[in-house]
């Protein structure tokens, strides 16, 4: 938990400068207490009177401030958790080589732990190998970063360089001190489409890109979980450290990496949108399109949920999603029971921006036999998949 931590964050001169007022806000209001410390030049960009305002506490630039002595010996052994941010590249190249030239950096350098850091420069300086190398000298010397983003930079270039937000910064450190609950929990995620193959050219799919299940994945993750995510063919990536990625292309494949991984799992959720029906034969090259017609003869592809349901054991807890149209919620709770699963979780054709390959989902996650639904509004698919997880956290409880 953050509340009753002590934060320290260092302000360098950068424009990204008066985000840093929103980090201090959040970071108040979860419970913590704050101390800022500021160059020279961020005063420029971010007044010490509004980060003092909302820190409640003196803001500190010099060694000697209205002949006060800053002990940065003292805010180094005061600090629980460091972060710089927004740290500049001239900065960055400052603490790479050992400077000690303002209070910020000799804090630095009297600080014992690891030090949260949030790059912002112009897309050009950020792309640089010397600004490259420093980033990775920090992350060797233990620090962590939190990248910069992609988007619109102050000279008007769009690229990367952008200071991530104060909210995606607050919760990466709120992720990192909480309490994991799903620590060392296994948990196997599927996503994706899968492509069934009709010739060396063409296949049956769909419309799923995969996000909902890398969503989901990542929050488990976040929550300490070790994760499997078995992920049809998707233009989308994830990079987490416990996330282990196992790309397949067909419903078959899918099924062979799931029935290997299910037995060794805490909690399975299957997302993917597996295709139902897949071509008797595939052909050898390309089909050619002399014919009027094509028949294309399809078989059924296993049920990967209804067949992993079978193999659950009490210990395990299993939910799937489904796709509704119609009689959504007694269609779903249907499912829920033919399936025995533990969670069923419903979107609806019916809402827009609710489907595949959109940011955001509208859900009702239904659950305990059928008597707890819980409905959500349209949300981004990263604050779905926080719904549904702690839902999940609640009914293991």
């Amino acid at each position: 938990m953050i509340k009753g931590k002590n934060i320290l964050l260092g302000i360098t001169g950068s424009i990204a400068a008066y985000k840093s007022a929103e980090l201090v806000r959040l970071f108040k209001k979860s419970g913590a207490a704050v101390k800022v410390v500021q160059t020279k030049s961020s005063v420029e960009f971010i007044t010490p009177l509004t980060l003092s305002t909302l820190s409640e506490n003196p803001v500190h630039i010099d060694m000697v401030d209205d002949n006060q002595w800053n002990s940065h010996i003292k805010l180094a052994l005061w600090a629980d958790i460091f972060i710089i941010a927004p740290l500049t590249a001239n900065t960055l190249s400052k603490l790479v080589a050992g400077n000690c030239d303002n209070l910020l950096l000799a804090i630095y350098l009297s600080y014992t732990s690891h030090v949260y850091f949030a790059p912002a420069m112009d897309l050009e300086m950020y792309r640089h190998p010397t600004t490259l190398n420093n980033i990775s000298k920090l992350e060797r010397y233990g620090h962590k970063l939190i990248p910069s983003r992609f988007g619109e930079l102050a000279s008007g270039l769009i690229g990367e360089g952008r200071m991530a937000e104060p909210l995606e910064i607050f919760e990466i450190i709120y992720n990192d001190i909480s309490e994991k609950i799903l620590k060392n929990k296994k948990v196997l995620v599927t996503a994706g489409p899968t492509h069934e193959l009709i010739d060396e050219v063409r296949y049956i799919s769909n419309y799923s890109s995969g996000k909902m299940g890398i969503a989901l994945a990542n929050e488990f993750a976040n929550q300490g979980a070790k994760v499997d995510l078995v992920i049809g063919p998707s233009n989308e990536k994830c990079f987490h450290s416990n996330i282990t990625v196992h790309n397949i292309i067909s419903a078959q494949q899918m099924f062979d990496n799931v029935n290997k991984i299910f037995p060794k799992t805490d909690i399975s959720i299957f997302s993917a949108a597996v295709a139902d029906y897949a071509p008797l034969n595939k052909s050898k090259g390309k089909i050619k399109k002399n014919k009027e017609s094509l028949l294309l003869p399809l078989v059924r592809t296993k049920d990967i949920l209804l067949e992993m349901s079978k193999l659950k054991t009490e210990k395990q807890f299993i939910a799937g999603f489904a796709l509704e149209s119609e009689n959504e919620i007694k269609n779903a709770k249907l499912k829920l029971k033919n399936k025995s699963l533990d969670m069923i979780v419903m979107n609806s054709l019916n809402d827009p921006r609710a489907t595949f390959g959109h940011d955001t989902n509208k859900v009702t996650v239904i659950s305990r036999k059928g008597e707890d639904v819980n409905s959500f509004g349209l949300k981004a698919k990263d604050k779905v998949s926080k719904d549904i997880v702690n839902l999940i956290i609640r009914d293991l409880s």
